[in-house]
């Protein structure tokens, strides 16, 4: 039988990835196990970029999660060198009463973090490539930007391993049980058996955490990057911010600005555009040209110079919960030994260090000190 571990972290994506990190940080025997290869692409934390912003228009109480993942973002670049945030503001536009205008507001006042209104018109004079109606208006946060989801996953992968972590790659994990005072977990090549167990399954939620009472409803989304008219210099992140945009019918997009060099466009996509609910191993992963022109017709009502020229788009996958909060606690039915984490539902990533530290603390000492009673599975279970 293989080693004994401290602790076992299943799934090495962004979560995972960083649960390692704080776990092997505080000196814990870690043995990490991955589906895929390093740094892939087969889940929910790939495509270049991600959007991070305070102002939180889903709920106030994620805001102290972010005011602490922001520390934790320069600490990861400051140990590794790799560039994960690029704070270049972010504009949250539509009507007063849409969601990301209004919810962002209500959470900036709750905390008192800087941010300013502008109207259609003190849009468009500072970021000439946004065009919004004359009856929207935008929240505007110096603080937001973007992250470098490939970044933050190698960057915390290289900390881990730096830090004496055993992490394995293409060895899934093919069941778990109790053992002893532990657990024992098996994989097609090796059984092993820890203290503790940390299951960050992304995509694979449904099947690997269905015991714990939560539905996890797994999205297909696509991502989009266009060629501006005239090419990207209005788009660079010093003149243009990250953006959401919700119409007058609800539907939101977000977008980037111009991060990789001239050949690499400007990143849009939907947020959460309805599809039927797929699997990581039956996702259609080829994108249609229906699909790429109901994109540029949507965003070229706020950003008509965007969707000239179409370079390429990438599929990626939402697991998401019936409120579109997340799920952080330990298991159910094995609180003292199994820690989970999944339903991130669209907007986990700029969570991603501190839902480490966090998952290290409930690992290591059963608690944390963290707000993460919003993210408690029994609130399914009473309703």
């Amino acid at each position: 039988m293989s080693p004994t571990y401290d602790v076992v972290v299943i799934g090495l994506g962004g979560m995972g990835s960083a649960a390692a990190h704080h776990l092997s940080a505080r000196g814990a025997r870690v043995l990490g196990l991955e589906k895929f290869g390093p740094v892939h692409d087969r889940g929910s934390s790939h495509g270049g970029s991600r959007i991070t912003r305070q102002s939180y228009f889903e709920d106030p109480a994620y805001v102290p999660l972010l005011l602490r993942a922001y520390e934790l973002y320069e600490e990861l670049e400051r140990a590794t060198g790799q560039e994960i945030a690029v704070l270049c503001g972010g504009l949250m536009v539509g009507r007063p009463d849409s969601r990301p205008v209004a919810g962002s507001l209500r959470s900036a006042r709750a905390w008192d973090l800087p941010h300013e209104v502008l109207d259609a018109a003190a849009i468009r004079r500072r970021f000439p490539t946004l065009t919004p109606g004359d009856d929207e208006v935008g929240l505007f946060e110096a603080k937001a930007g973007l992250l470098r989801p490939e970044n933050t996953v190698a960057a915390h992968l290289r900390l881990a391993d730096r830090q004496g972590a055993d992490l394995r790659f293409d060895e899934p994990m093919t069941h778990w049980e109790p053992y002893r005072d532990g657990v024992r977990v098996h994989t097609a090549a090796h059984t092993y058996t820890a203290g503790r167990l940390v299951i960050c399954p992304g995509a694979w939620a449904p099947r690997l955490l269905a015991d714990v009472g939560v539905q996890v409803t797994v999205e297909r989304q696509v991502m989009y990057w266009f060629r501006p008219a005239g090419g990207i210099e209005p788009f660079r992140p010093e003149r243009h911010p990250v953006y959401i945009w919700e119409d007058a019918a609800g539907v939101q997009v977000y977008g980037f600005p111009a991060i990789d060099g001239p050949d690499g466009g400007a990143k849009v996509a939907f947020f959460r555009r309805e599809s039927a609910p797929t699997t990581p191993e039956t996702i259609d992963r080829t994108v249609r040209e229906e699909e790429i022109r109901a994109m540029a017709e949507q965003v070229s009502g706020l950003l008509p110079d965007l969707p000239v020229t179409f370079l390429k788009a990438a599929t990626c996958m939402y697991s998401t919960t019936a409120d579109e909060h997340f799920v952080i606690a330990p298991h159910p039915a094995h609180p003292e030994s199994v820690t989970v984490a999944c339903g991130f539902s669209g907007h986990g990533f700029k969570f991603v260090p501190v839902v480490g530290e966090i998952l290290a603390d409930l690992a290591l000492t059963g608690s944390t000190a963290h707000p993460i009673g919003l993210f408690d599975p029994a609130r399914f279970a009473a309703r």
